[in-house]
């Protein structure tokens, strides 16, 4: 299909109980866009606190101006935070850590 998107890889590195608090985990891992790969906007049933590893992307959340973040820029979802990620230039790779409620998905689509 001539419409359709560079898939983005996406890894789930670790996961543990996060240690004295009831129900929650914590989450790592990595998301590689090649050129022209999207996230879509989602939510997460708690925070996520990222990392440009290398290259480019766009980070997108509702409500607010679109920003272009390079390797070594960071970033802050809390929760239920409507957001995407967009390959920028030549993609990029994200490092992500989420502490989010257990069982739950790490991600769920957003309207």
């Amino acid at each position: 299909c001539e419409d359709a998107k560079p898939e983005v890889k996406r890894a789930v590195l670790e996961k543990h109980d996060q240690s004295g608090v009831e129900g929650k985990e914590i989450i790592t891992g990595t998301a590689e866009f090649p050129k022209g790969g999207v996230i879509g906007f989602h939510t997460h049933d708690g925070d996520e606190a990222g990392y440009i590893v290398k290259g480019e992307v766009i980070w997108r959340v509702k409500g607010q101006p679109d920003k272009t973040l390079k390797a070594g820029d960071h970033f802050f979802n809390p929760r239920g935070s409507a957001h995407s990620v967009v390959a920028s230039g030549n993609g990029g790779t994200v490092f992500s850590t989420w502490i989010v409620d257990k069982g739950k998905p790490l991600a769920t689509p957003a309207p």
